[in-house]
């Protein structure tokens, strides 16, 4: 249960939210566009979009399936981590997909030209692709010094056992342009929790996923969820960008030793992790809006919830996303103008 609280101090009043947004919801992403927030989360087969004022308020919020994928295609099921942008005066979704198969899994967009979103006037563009074209799912897009780039989570190869983070340009918002670069793979022990199986010979899945682009003060991060999403060690990585060296070098991006965002026995708050940013409705604040589970051993399932929480800055210029709040204590709501 999520709900907004009015809570009373002297003569102010102040509004207050608990955790979770919602009861279910994994890979939480919004974008916010003239006073409103547009959100959304994986729903498995279709994509769906809540508008809101605020996230605080996001269990009320306008919702709408904006786009069901054609029946027996390579991108009709398994539509996982959507991301909803708004680019060069368009709307963009992207998304993973596949024909139920998992080492089928491609990027895809879906394009809107019209101002709301919510419309239907959802097209499907294609597959985003590099030239080796290669397993892949959670993209994110952004822009840096006018040239869009795609971050993701891929194979090397076409099996699995590692899933790391690659970044390429893109041409324009649904065209990827050249080849992938790695930029990183699972190399500590937090990043490499995945067994998977049962019997004598489970296998190990080593996960980066979920990379999200983070910039302050000129200062460029990339912020990835490691271990297996299965794992009650899933968790928040951090990679720092030397900005004097170019986004895909490889040596541009030094990952920290430890998690910047983990588990929390005592909130009891179970393998948070796929993340992403947004600013409060005045701009002055920054805000992590994660999944997380309230049980341990709740894995990958429906289980997983939206939350979101206040974030700071350390000294070194890099983001402080502190320890998961527990659930049902009251936090400010996002600062309004």
């Amino acid at each position: 249960m999520c709900f907004v609280l009015i809570a009373f101090s002297g003569s102010a009043q102040e509004k207050t939210f608990t955790n979770p947004l919602m009861p279910s919801g994994a890979d939480p992403y919004s974008t916010y566009h003239d006073g409103h927030y547009y959100y959304t989360n994986t729903a498995g087969n279709r994509l769906v979009l809540w508008k809101t004022k605020s996230l605080a308020d996001l269990k009320s919020a306008e919702k709408k399936t904006i786009w069901v994928p054609p029946p027996n295609t390579l991108y009709s099921k398994n539509i996982w981590a959507p991301e909803v942008h708004f680019i060069d005066n368009k709307w963009y979704v992207y998304f993973a997909a596949d024909d139920g198969q998992n080492e089928n899994h491609r990027m895809y967009v879906v394009e809107n030209t019209s101002e709301d979103p919510l419309t239907d006037n959802w097209v499907f563009k294609g597959k985003l692709a590099t030239e080796s074209d290669k397993w892949a799912i959670d993209g994110n897009v952004f822009r840096y010094k006018d040239q869009l780039y795609m971050i993701w989570s891929g194979w090397e190869g076409n099996e699995n056992g590692q899933q790391n983070i690659y970044i390429a340009k893109m041409r324009n918002p649904h065209e990827m342009e050249g080849e992938r670069t790695l930029i990183a793979q699972p190399v500590n022990s937090w990043e490499t929790y995945g067994y998977l199986g049962a019997g004598s010979n489970p296998s190990h899945v080593y996960v980066n996923e979920g990379p999200q682009f983070l910039s302050r003060g000129g200062e460029v991060f990339i912020v990835f969820s490691a271990s297996g999403c299965w794992t009650d060690n899933y968790s928040l990585g951090l990679l720092s960008f030397d900005e004097t060296k170019d986004l895909l070098d490889p040596s541009a991006w030094t990952k920290h030793k430890k998690p910047i965002f983990q588990q929390s026995g005592e909130n009891e708050v179970y393998g948070p992790g796929h993340n992403s940013f947004f600013k409060s409705p005045d701009g002055t604040e920054d805000w992590l809006l994660y999944h997380a589970n309230s049980e341990p051993g709740e894995g990958c399932g429906r289980e997983r919830s939206p939350r979101m929480q206040k974030i700071s800055w350390n000294k070194d210029g890099t983001p402080n996303l502190g320890i998961p709040v527990p659930e049902g204590r009251e936090l400010p709501v996002p600062s309004e103008p």
